[in-house]
């Protein structure tokens, strides 16, 4: 099948639009899946949610959702997966912990590309494995988009991907499932609107995109669980201050990375030896290219007070004030 968008395709930006695409789409995934199982990666993200709702409607207990906590997802999130997937949305929902499985196999991989197609990989594995346990299994469904497509198959063009993609440039080619990609012709801002035409709470149709390799893009060089932890916690006082603050309804996507970098730094009159955080927040529509959300001072100054006083391990808050393009929104 194409990875390309048809150019005849107009832009989803209208309810009626969003209604047409998923009446589209359900035929085609039901003349695609037949009687047979569909499992679902579902991340609790836009993107995975929107797929969830759509394949509901089109194929019901078909589907099978799968939460594999992956050891690399933000403070609270697996967590909160299950409470409205299972308990509130009464999903067909199985929950994987394979934390340990995930970071011994990352242990003193630094490169990103390295990271994202093991943990792809890795993903794959675990579905098999789901699978076997199953009866009639033959497709994974994702959550793939369309600007996952364009970065991905970028070396095509030029020799070198912008970066890959788990669900695509990081799936091994023996995989033994089928996919069904309902929205991969989708950018962001469509997916939104097709999410709202299903009825999706504002909650998660306007929830922050999340990396399908989770923290482990942003826990930079090779991932160490001490450095993991100290990224995960303030990631989330991040996210609190974003949310006391209002920006969590206007600002796109924000997050903290920490690389694989350390400091000298004072604390309780001592020598302090830490990584830094470096603060991201951009806007975009399209995910193609993106703005800087100008942070307010007061509230920076917030934030890298209770960061380098509650995170044990970070000394230094930095602001990454760069767009994309130069840079990428994740930084690996």
């Amino acid at each position: 099948m194409s990875n390309v968008r048809p150019e005849s395709m107009a832009r989803i930006n209208t309810p009626e639009l969003a209604q047409a695409f998923i009446e589209e789409q359900i035929a085609e995934v039901r003349a695609q899946v037949g009687d047979k199982k569909v499992l679902l990666a579902l991340s609790g993200g836009v993107d995975s949610s929107v797929v969830a709702a759509l394949l509901i409607k089109a194929i019901g207990k078909q589907l099978v959702c799968v939460h594999v906590n992956h050891g690399l997802m933000r403070k609270g999130e697996s967590e909160a997966v299950i409470e409205v997937f299972r308990n509130q949305l009464d999903a067909n929902l199985v929950y994987i912990d394979a934390t340990d499985r995930f970071l011994d196999l990352l242990k003193d991989v630094a490169d990103p590309e390295k990271k994202r197609k093991i943990i792809g990989g890795e993903f794959i594995k675990v579905f098999d494995e789901e699978a076997a346990k199953l009866d009639g299994i033959s497709f994974l469904a994702q959550g793939t988009i369309y600007p996952d497509i364009l970065e991905s198959i970028k070396a095509k063009e030029s020799g070198k991907p912008v970066k890959s993609h788990h669900n695509v440039g990081g799936l091994p080619e023996e995989m033994q499932f089928e996919l069904v990609e309902p929205v991969k012709f989708l950018f962001k801002d469509e997916v939104r609107v097709v999410g709202k035409a299903l009825g999706l709470p504002a909650s998660m149709v306007d929830r922050q995109p999340f990396p399908g390799p989770g923290l482990g893009v942003r826990c930079l060089g090779a991932i160490t669980r001490d450095r993991l932890h100290a990224l995960r916690e303030a990631d989330a006082i991040l996210r609190e201050e974003f949310e006391i603050a209002g920006l969590n309804q206007t600002v796109w996507q924000y997050f903290i990375a920490v690389p694989d970098v350390k400091s000298v730094g004072v604390k309780d009159e001592k020598r302090y030896e830490g990584w830094p955080a470096i603060i991201r927040a951009v806007n975009t529509t399209d995910a193609m290219s993106a703005t800087i959300e100008e942070i307010p001072y007061a509230l920076l100054h917030k934030i890298t007070a209770r960061i380098t006083a509650e995170v044990e391990g970070i000394n230094r808050v930095l602001y990454d004030l760069t767009p994309k393009p130069v840079g990428t929104i994740e930084w690996e």
